[in-house]
């Protein structure tokens, strides 16, 4: 990014008052105090989360109050100074799934893969990006928020998916957003078994070369944190890793990365630690190029009134439920008008290298989870005082592509030393 564009900070919207069941029934003066406190941490944008049972409750229905509610939110953003981003096939948060009936039980279709499930979802697409498309402060959509986990394998009701076939529904759901709201910089996130789960459909190259940006997710609870420790250095610069690692499946080497989601989960951190934690997460992840900005999980608490939560939900929040920034949205605060402004980052001239196969799937994805070959490389060279970035076995066989990114100096993790111990330990099924 060039070094004249500002930083952008911001936060995913947990609405303080009855959490995502606020879309039922919106109360917009609830939505403004939640916003007033935004804005006053300093932030410039947010990314909000309209359910999708709420939006589409039948194929063929797409409710217009519903709609029209996405686009009042939008709008009290832009009182506050924030730009929006909005997620639209809005199905899973928090441990909890948001599918609309017209998809499961007695109608089950793969979301990813049925005709009649892929149309119902272009038409919302469409809907909301006709709806949102003249907002002045909206930045665009995420297809949805880590969608691709109703594909993992332990997800317990599977929609499996091939590579191609996810490939498909994210360009064909791009597509129509971008018809229909051809202004806005429209993404599509994963979490972070796109990247570490072996066998999983959603790939590396689906995150770092469809949509205008590169998301990112980076939550330590994934194993970094317990076998690491929660303030190891592997933990504080996760996020920095997950960046590096989608920059060797870019083929642009331009293209913008979006640290869209990260937090400080208190299964891995104690309430003490978690302000460092942040300062240190967002200072290592402004180190790396083309960053757009960092947007932290979340806004606000999860209200201890609401049941059957993971713990570490009810504490994620920059604010609490009654409105007060809680220590560490007093760091985020304190830190963002130092670092908005952009400056040099560190040259990346030491490549670890990712072998893939003809698909540019990686050999091992279990290798570059936490603890793995690939993995455990970065952590000994960052441990070495080194910036070590990453590049495939193709690239590696392609001069021209490494004096690009000016890697000069290359490291082959032996793949036969293991894999990692990679697992996504805030869903908790009782």
């Amino acid at each position: 990014m060039p070094l004249d564009t500002p930083l952008r900070f911001g936060a995913n919207y947990t609405p303080a008052t009855e959490w995502m069941h606020s879309w039922l029934d919106l109360d917009l003066d609830d939505v403004r105090r939640d916003f007033a406190g935004l804005a006053e941490l300093g932030l410039d944008h947010v990314r909000v989360f309209p359910l999708w049972s709420v939006l589409q409750p039948n194929r063929t229905l797409i409710r217009e109050k519903a709609v029209a509610d996405v686009r009042a939110v939008v709008d009290v953003a832009a009182e506050f100074g924030l730009d929006a981003s909005v997620d639209v096939i809005q199905g899973h948060l928090s441990s909890f799934d948001f599918i609309p009936s017209w998809l499961f039980t007695w109608h089950d279709k793969n979301m990813f893969t049925h005709p009649d499930a892929l149309s119902g979802q272009v038409a919302l697409v469409e809907r909301l990006g006709a709806a949102l498309g003249d907002a002045g402060n909206f930045l665009g959509f995420t297809l949805g928020n880590e969608t691709n986990q109703f594909s993992a394998a332990t997800h317990p009701h599977q929609w499996p998916v091939t590579p191609a076939e996810a490939s498909t529904w994210i360009t064909t759901l791009l597509d129509a957003a971008e018809r229909t709201a051809p202004a806005q910089q429209h993404v599509h996130s994963e979490y972070d078994a796109a990247w570490y789960m072996d066998g999983h459909g959603f790939v590396p190259t689906h995150a770092a070369r469809l949509g205008a940006m590169t998301t990112v997710h980076s939550w330590i609870f994934n194993g970094t944190a317990q076998r690491y420790g929660g303030r190891s250095t592997a933990s504080d610069r996760h996020a920095e890793y997950m960046i590096e690692l989608s920059r060797a499946f870019a083929t642009d080497p331009s293209r913008p990365i979006w640290l869209q989601e990260v937090g400080a989960p208190s299964n891995c951190l104690e309430p003490a630690e978690t302000p460092d934690f942040l300062e240190a997460t967002v200072r290592s992840a402004l180190r790396t190029d083309n960053l757009w900005g960092i947007t932290w999980w979340c806004s606000h608490d999860v209200s201890r009134a609401l049941a059957d939560y993971p713990e570490l939900e009810y504490s994620l929040g920059l604010i609490d439920n009654t409105g007060a920034a809680k220590p560490i949205g007093r760091r985020f605060a304190e830190i963002i008008p130092e670092l908005r402004e952009r400056r040099p980052v560190p040259h990346r001239s030491l490549g670890i290298v990712i072998d893939v196969d003809d698909e540019e799937i990686p050999i091992s994805r279990g290798a570059m989870s936490p603890g793995g070959a690939i993995f455990q490389a970065w952590v000994d060279a960052t441990s070495d005082g080194a910036d070590p970035t990453f590049v495939t076995s193709l690239a590696v066989a392609d001069p021209d592509a490494l004096a690009t990114r000016g890697i000069t100096e290359l490291v082959h993790p032996d793949l036969s030393t293991g894999v990692g111990t990679y697992s996504s330990n805030n869903t908790v099924v009782l």
